[in-house]
């Protein structure tokens, strides 16, 4: 049943999304048109921190790791056997 239910969210969200896009486009052409720019603004505004936002999470991940790294004493293998 679980599976069913994913298997269905699986290939209903990118079409729910296409749909979106056309109204998006819509809307934002009209209002450019008629001379405001504000939506297209925020529009844009929005892809971007969706576009960055993975990135930034990987990079704050690996410098978290990186320093985490630095800091744990590291230890051979024959110290730990004798341990």
């Amino acid at each position: 049943m679980k599976r069913g239910i994913v298997l269905l969210f699986t290939f209903l969200i990118p079409m729910i999304n296409w749909a979106q896009c056309a109204m998006c486009r819509t809307q934002i052409k009209n209002n450019v048109s008629a001379g405001d720019t504000s939506m297209a603004e925020g529009l844009n505004n929005g892809i971007m921190f969706l576009f960055f936002t993975p990135y930034i999470v990987v990079f704050v991940l690996i410098f978290l790791w990186y320093r985490y790294s630095k800091t744990t004493k590291r230890v051979s293998i024959s110290e730990r056997l004798k341990g």
